[in-house]
């Protein structure tokens, strides 16, 4: 089974919409380290993710129990009254894999337990330029294994996320596919960075609308990610062609839209209707469908790269929709 849904804006809170746009474009301004590859910068928007997981985090509602697997930091985040503990997400946060934290997790983390009832592991899985391709797979693996060793069953654990975590999510499923594992019980997607050639449309048609990512900003994270950032510099991403790479982005292991998903459990896919990644999203959305994957990709209008993570009015019915789509699947 497959649906699109397009959910117009009918926030009352919303209405302002394009003031709104430009005040998140301007917030994301300060705390970016745009489209550099200094590791300097990319570590002081590190500190700024963390600063806005801090504030943004619903602390007064959640527990949060830390613990360490293998030297990975990780974090059970559950509602501070009952839950449902016999089920639990797999929690895969965003930051194009040079950016992100448990603190920056936090903030989708609470917003997915309070919604769901159901616990949510999060880790910090090591991140590029530092630790490129596969270190980030492999910490997500070893994460899964240990949730597989304290009893839980593959078909108990929902896999969820965001950007480049989504790309972290398929991956790891994808993994496990391939050593001939069962998979999770389903997979939730919002904003996901399904495809590294940057070839979608939406990279041209929404580079104007995006207030959070630019073409530039991708390309630094995709070098980040597979450890290209010695032949780059700062002033060649800013006469970026998809081109000058000379890589095979297109490689599965790097970009999980050219990979099979035959046998995959039920996906739910949350999309902004001004993201640059849109396409990203739709693509996945017809290559689940050609290989018999039942899906549902929501395209919210007038919202941008995981609007899931600021308070308005669509990010609760996005979540409502997360919910649903987890009690539907069990």
């Amino acid at each position: 089974m497959s649906r699109l849904i397009r959910l117009p804006n009918t926030d009352s809170n919303d209405t302002q919409l394009s003031p709104l746009m430009k005040a998140v474009k301007s917030i994301h301004a300060v705390s970016s380290s745009g489209d550099s590859i200094r590791l300097d910068d990319i570590k002081k928007q590190r500190a700024s993710q963390d600063l806005f997981g801090t504030i943004n985090s619903h602390a007064i509602s959640i527990d949060v129990d830390p613990l360490t697997v293998k030297g990975i930091p990780c974090e059970w985040v559950k509602p501070n009254h009952m839950c449902d503990k016999r089920r639990i997400i797999l929690y895969c946060h965003g930051g194009g894999y040079t950016c992100g934290s448990l603190k920056y997790a936090r903030v989708i983390a609470s917003r997915l337990t309070l919604n769901t009832g159901i616990p949510v592991m999060s880790f910090a899985y090591k991140l590029a330029p530092e630790n490129p391709y596969p270190a980030a797979l492999e910490d997500a693996l070893t994460v899964w294994n240990y949730l597989m060793q304290l009893g839980y069953g593959a078909r108990e654990v929902v896999l969820v996320g965001d950007s480049a975590g989504g790309n972290l999510a398929l991956e790891l499923a994808l993994k496990l596919k391939s050593q001939g594992r069962i998979l999770p019980k389903g997979i939730v997607l919002m904003s996901p960075w399904t495809d590294m050639t940057m070839s979608g449309e939406s990279y041209i048609k929404c580079k104007e609308q995006d207030p959070i990512l630019t073409r530039e900003y991708i390309a630094t994270a995709r070098y980040s990610f597979v450890g290209l950032n010695n032949k780059f510099n700062d002033d060649k991403i800013k006469d970026f062609k998809i081109e000058d790479a000379g890589f095979d982005y297109a490689d599965p292991k790097y970009s999980p839209l050219f990979a099979s998903f035959e046998g995959f459990p039920p996906f739910l896919i949350q999309v902004g209707s001004n993201e640059i990644l849109k396409s990203d999203s739709y693509g996945l959305y017809e290559k689940l469908i050609n290989d018999a994957v039942s899906v549902t990709l929501e395209e919210y209008e007038d919202a941008w790269h995981v609007f899931q993570m600021m308070p308005f009015g669509k990010t609760i019915r996005a979540m409502e929709s997360i919910s649903k789509f987890i009690e539907e699947i069990y």
